[in-house]
């Protein structure tokens, strides 16, 4: 018999309940935080697969976070906070509020005009709950990026929020102009940075670095394409072809030390033509 997101609240009530799970009946918002955030990777890792006609991982993988707001919303309950007919009625009510164009009177061209209309609607939600004060000093359209997202993850937030305001390229050729002055200031930092121990050399040459991977994720979402997975789909590509040397090293009993970088570089072409 087919399950429904009520049998799911239901397990999750008796895995708390005394006669339940004792593990599941020990877990806190402090314990249950990481596995949020595992969970939610695992989501986010699942998605290439879905995108290539492989759908199953992701259909565990959202299963298992939808689970984990279930547990949430059950400890949130217990504390008398709130239940999850709550986050329900709450989300529910706020994407009928931030879609006038779909559920009111208001008209949006394209999509552009649709995320311009959302900020404004959220800024006005803030307002109303006391959270924003018209333009008070430190308020930001940025506030609700969270800063303890990965780095790549939380750059292209920043721009796509500021992108929303107008506070944007116009097209993607552009960047590449940005994207050259960086490098030409990278170089020009390296060129100064002569000790590692020097720690003003070292941290100049560190930002030039942030400010040309702050840039190249403006460039991908230029591309829409999100910048964590197309570095996760690098890192698992790149896995896959050292993985072919090293099994090749190991045919040839022979070791790193042993390989000279020629015959490293030749293993690694062979390995881009087989995987």
């Amino acid at each position: 018999m087919s399950k429904t997101f009520t049998d799911l609240v239901v397990l999750m009530d008796h895995l708390r309940s005394p006669g339940g799970c004792p593990w599941d009946r020990e877990q806190t918002y402090a314990t249950l935080a990481p596995m949020l955030l595992e969970e939610a990777y695992e989501a986010f890792d699942a998605l290439e697969e879905a995108r290539q006609g492989r759908p199953d991982d992701l259909r565990e993988e959202l299963g298992d976070l939808l689970f984990q707001i279930t547990f949430f919303a059950r400890v949130a309950a217990e504390r008398g906070e709130f239940t999850i007919d709550d986050v329900i009625e709450q989300v529910h009510a706020k994407m009928v509020r931030r879609h006038p164009h779909v559920f009111g009177d208001t008209t949006a061209g394209d999509s552009a005009e649709v995320l311009r209309n959302w900020e404004a609607i959220k800024a006005e939600e803030k307002r109303a709950a006391g959270k924003l004060a018209g333009d008070a000093a430190g308020t930001s359209i940025l506030d609700g990026v969270s800063t303890k997202a990965p780095a790549l993850m939380e750059a292209h937030q920043i721009s796509t929020k500021v992108a929303r305001v107008g506070f944007d390229w116009k097209h993607v050729e552009d960047i590449f102009e940005k994207l050259q002055e960086e490098l030409d200031e990278l170089r020009a930092a390296i060129a100064t940075h002569t000790d590692a121990k020097d720690e003003e050399t070292h941290a100049h040459v560190r930002e030039e670095i942030g400010d040309l991977l702050f840039v190249v994720t403006n460039i991908a979402r230029h591309m829409q394409v999100e910048p964590e997975a197309a570095l996760k789909l690098a890192n698992k590509k790149f896995r896959r072809r050292f993985g072919y040397i090293e099994g090749q090293l190991r045919e040839r009993n022979r070791t790193f030390d042993e390989t000279t970088l020629d015959e490293l570089e030749g293993l690694w072409q062979e390995a881009k033509r087989a995987t």
